[in-house]
């Protein structure tokens, strides 16, 4: 009986936060998966940084662009409701707000890795001893495989061109002030620096400003993968003087899988023509484009990386989350972001080995927790609970309380479920 009257309480307290939390979850704007296991009608739902749910508006945005099609044809380009020829405009100042960059350093094109190959087909122009690339060991394999394939297509070894950056023995996090050590010290050797802004895998946080300044006083560019940092932290790419950035919107940006990504490039690096760049039709002046000259003429922005004419139907769905981002904006986002991960990192403690860093400074929405078997509770938090995480095998779940949509109350459901599994 005290058991359940604990447990009744922690659930009040949680829905008490729910009722009263300065921002309160746009949980209505999205669609909530039910909930397997037939204990609540809806799922707590954990797996934003792997796919973020579903904006309700967006089926109508999509829709209204099928419906210009069907209606106008190719005359869709300059007389539908949102003209296709210019339509990615539209997204450029709700992703510079979004990162904290200009408006013309910012595009969204592609997907993040073809976006970071564009950017080191720019900026990774190995020479004498610079020819090094710094990534983190536990960077996304497909960094991984991108920097590598870079330093092959320069004719270089990867086992010797890719630096790979490891936590002190028996640490689960990179420290800031070894990597600053170590750009000091061997700064010479390096070409580019390219890190997580926040670790897939740890929910790290990095110290994107010093990293950033200290690879720039060492002579390197420095760029970020944000595929776990934009839509979930605060950025300010432009002040911070960061090189380039490329960054999806499938996860924390809930635009759906595979969705269009973004890339940032620095202003004085757009406004650089003589910049090397791999180049296609929508990567020159739009003012003389449809002259269909064999000479391209770059605009001085981050549009000079582009292409291919964008993909109406894909950006369509970009657009409408971006725009629920600029009505409740990053630093509200932030601080709602700080006390949901903080009351769910409460009520783990004692029940998982939680390997994300304590501070909430060092941290996203991500609590990483070490078990034994990841796929086997992941597949038993939904089952029997409602609870949908995501498990990196073999040995590490990820929780993402999204400040979007979920609450306090999901998350005491995963609190709760854990300790009943454990228990």
């Amino acid at each position: 009986m005290k058991g359940r009257e604990m447990t009744g309480d922690l659930e009040a307290e949680a829905r008490r936060l729910d009722e009263t939390d300065p921002l309160p979850a746009a949980r209505a704007e999205f669609h909530v998966p039910p909930a397997p296991g037939g204990l609540y009608e809806e799922s707590a739902y954990f797996a934003g940084n792997s796919l973020g749910l579903q904006p309700r508006a967006v089926a109508g945005r999509v829709r209204e662009e099928l419906q210009d099609w069907a209606r106008l044809g190719v005359e869709g380009h300059t007389q539908a409701r949102r003209p296709w020829v210019d339509y990615h405009e539209l997204l450029r100042e709700p992703t510079a707000r979004l990162v904290g960059a200009l408006p013309h350093e910012v595009v969204a094109m592609n997907s993040l890795t073809v976006n970071l190959h564009l950017m080191m087909a720019t900026f990774y122009r190995p020479a004498g001893e610079r020819t090094r690339i710094v990534i983190e060991d536990s960077a996304f394999p497909s960094d991984s495989y991108a920097v590598a394939s870079q330093a092959v297509h320069h004719g270089l070894d990867p086992a010797e061109t890719v630096v790979r950056l490891r936590p002190r023995a028996g640490e689960e996090h990179l420290r800031t002030e070894d990597i600053v050590d170590l750009l000091e010290r061997d700064g010479h050797r390096f070409a580019v620096v390219l890190l997580g802004g926040v670790n897939y895998l740890t929910g790290q946080l990095m110290d994107m400003q010093a990293i950033t300044k200290a690879g720039r006083a060492a002579g390197a560019v420095v760029g970020w993968d944000l595929a776990h940092a934009a839509g979930n932290v605060p950025l300010h790419l432009h002040d911070w003087d960061v090189d380039f950035a490329a960054w999806c919107t499938y996860k924390y940006l809930n635009s759906g899988p595979g969705a269009v990504a973004g890339c940032f490039v620095h202003e004085r690096h757009v406004r650089n023509r003589s910049l090397p760049r791999l180049a296609g039709w929508w990567g020159t002046d739009p003012a003389t484009r449809f002259r269909m000259e064999p000479e391209i003429s770059p605009p001085a922005s981050a549009d000079a990386w582009q292409l291919s004419n964008p993909p109406i139907m894909a950006l369509a769905p970009v657009l409408a989350s971006l725009e629920i981002f600029d009505r409740y904006g990053m630093e509200a986002l932030r601080a709602r972001s700080e006390r949901l991960t903080g009351y769910l990192a409460a009520r783990l403690a004692g029940v998982a080995e939680v390997i994300t860093p304590a501070d909430p400074v060092a941290r996203g929405c991500q609590l990483s927790l070490r078990v034994s078997d990841a796929g086997g509770l992941v597949r038993r938090l939904a089952g029997s609970f409602g609870v949908i995480a995501d498990a990196r095998e073999p040995d590490v779940v990820r929780l993402a309380p999204v400040p979007l949509y979920n609450t306090f109350h999901d998350c005491h459901r995963v609190a709760e479920a854990l300790a009943g599994i454990k228990g």
